[in-house]
């Protein structure tokens, strides 16, 4: 019996390469909104982070999203998804 591959993704705060179940994704959608996407099928480009508030911070502060997704994110934007990562 073939052996199922787990996709890997690497978080954007902690740099840890972790299975993809187990991480949030960010996503981009076409409008250029940025929102967390718990269920992991939204539309768009998307990035992935550790369900660790320390890791979003981490992420938050060396402008790891605004790279990923080549634009500028409003700190409102960035105060939202914490309040709904820290309410997990």
């Amino acid at each position: 019996m073939k052996v199922k591959k787990i996709p890997m993704r690497m978080c954007l705060g902690c740099g840890e390469m972790k299975p993809k179940k187990e991480l949030i994704r960010v996503v981009k959608n076409s409008e250029g909104t940025v929102s967390l996407d718990l269920t992991g099928r939204a539309a768009g480009r998307g990035a992935y982070l550790c369900r660790d508030i320390e890791c979003f911070r981490k992420a938050r502060k060396a402008h790891r999203f605004e790279k990923s997704f080549e634009c500028r994110i409003d700190g409102a934007v960035y105060d939202s998804m914490e309040a709904e990562l820290s309410e997990e």
